[in-house]
Formats: C-alpha cells, sequence, structure tokens
C-alpha cells in the first residue's frame, strides 16, 4: 500500500503531489483536513500530526517535502 496524507494548502504537500504526479508514482492519496478518521490514522501511523506523511508499503516518512523524498524513493529503487 502506497498512501500519501495531505492537507490542502500545504506548500510542501502540494510539491510531493506535484512530483510524484511528474514522475508518475502510483500511490492514494488521503485528505486529513476535515476528516477526524483519516488524521487519527496518521497520527497512529506516524506518531504525529504534520504533513505530509506517507506509508510506502509499511515504511513510514512523515513530515517531509521533496529533498527528503527522493532519496527514500531511490533507496527502494522506484526512481
Amino acid at each position: 500500500m502506497r498512501t500519501l496524507y495531505i492537507k490542502p494548502g500545504c506548500p510542501w504537500c502540494d510539491e510531493v503531489v506535484a512530483f510524484l504526479k511528474k514522475e508518475d508514482i502510483e500511490h492514494d492519496t488521503v485528505i486529513v483536513s476535515g476528516n477526524h478518521v483519516a488524521l487519527q490514522e496518521m497520527i497512529n501511523l506516524s506518531g504525529q500530526s504534520k504533513a505530509p506523511t506517507m506509508n510506502w508499503e509499511g515504511e513510514v516518512l512523515a513530515d517531509f517535502g521533496v529533498d527528503e523524498l527522493v532519496p527514500f524513493l531511490k533507496e527502494r529503487g522506484v526512481i
């Protein structure tokens, strides 16, 4: 499962969404703003409430930007 948790209007979230789209990397997107269940799921997963947060096949990357995402994906052979 590849799930990206975001908050609309968050510049880091927008940057990550654009990067994943540009690279054609499949994932599900969950908006946590106004969705208590999704927000709690993200908090339970990552131990914090900052977005973006990604659950990449069981590995968590929390509170990140593209600069942190690129090496994370390279280590997993995605890019």
